[in-house]
């Protein structure tokens, strides 16, 4: 088990491949918002965990709400309302999100990422106060779920590669861009329900993934805004420096070799010594 955990730390936390990392966050979330909804629950309080949640850190369709809720924009997208919903949705960053990092870099997944779920969130609640339809019901309303997130890198993938196929129960061989218009057709048809919020921020999601893409084809790419520039270093002594050592008695050698392997055969390719070595390494 202490092996276990911790190589779902590592891969979490310190593999460096975002896809693990926003599924590792957003299931933590929700199984800490669980677990004290049982206690609560257990207490005889009764489920006062999920009004609090969506009133807190769901976003609010209510413009009104906004000024004071304005972080909400970034929290309702690591929030989900029950099990199915975190399921599909993990899922699908699962499928998707291996496509998407198959042919692009973890810098571009954190910015289509996050700006989905941003721009799929404010699409949403500017669609809810734009049509007149939707002013009955807003100030009850709220949106939690990374969907849009999820939607953006969906899309991004089936953009970048529309032919790439998957196996699907009962399909076969699918071709992602025939699963990116399903979804896109199934949220269309569902702005007329009661999740209209949600379908919405679908949709505005789904638009960013697409149209981030198709800037990346024409030569722009947005995410450069995430780049690190590297920062200039003055060297004083020419004498060559010996690396040091890790803590562990792991030396940089050996680091670099395994480093060397996990970018060309992955993570899981690792023997359980060569694990161990890494992890001793991030202790320092």
């Amino acid at each position: 088990m202490n092996n276990t955990f911790k190589d779902l730390k590592y891969k979490v936390f310190q593999s460096g491949n975002p896809l693990f990392f926003y599924i590792g966050i957003n299931i933590i979330l929700f199984v800490i918002i669980a677990v004290l909804g049982v206690l609560t629950w257990l207490g005889g309080n009764g489920d006062i965990l999920s009004p609090l949640v969506r009133e807190y850190v769901g976003l609010p369709a209510s413009i009104s709400k906004l000024p004071e809720r304005f972080y909400t924009i970034f929290t309702y997208m690591f929030f989900h309302d029950g099990i199915l919903h975190i399921l599909f949705n993990m899922l699908g960053l699962f499928w998707f999100g291996n496509i998407f990092m198959n042919f692009l870099k973890s810098r571009q997944f954190h910015f289509v990422y996050l700006t989905g779920g941003l721009f799929g969130g404010l699409f949403a609640v500017a669609v809810l106060n734009v049509f007149p339809v939707y002013a009955g019901g807003l100030s009850g309303v709220t949106i939690v779920g990374a969907s849009a997130a999820v939607m953006a890198i969906i899309f991004a993938a089936a953009t970048l590669v529309p032919d790439y196929t998957i196996m699907l129960l009962f399909f076969g061989e699918v071709k992602i861009k025939w699963i990116a218009i399903i979804y896109f057709f199934l949220d269309f048809i569902s702005i007329g329900s009661v999740n209209a919020g949600g379908s919405l921020a679908h949709i505005g999601g789904a638009l960013l993934g697409f149209v981030y893409i198709k800037r990346l084809q024409s030569g722009s790419d947005w995410s450069k805004l995430f780049e690190r520039k590297p920062k200039l270093k003055v060297v004083r002594n020419e004498k060559p420096v010996k690396k040091p050592e890790f803590k562990g008695g792991v030396s940089q050698q050996e680091i670099d070799a395994i480093l060397d392997k996990i970018s060309t055969s992955g993570y899981d390719k690792l023997t359980a010594a060569e694990k161990e070595k890494l992890f001793k390494a991030s202790k320092d």
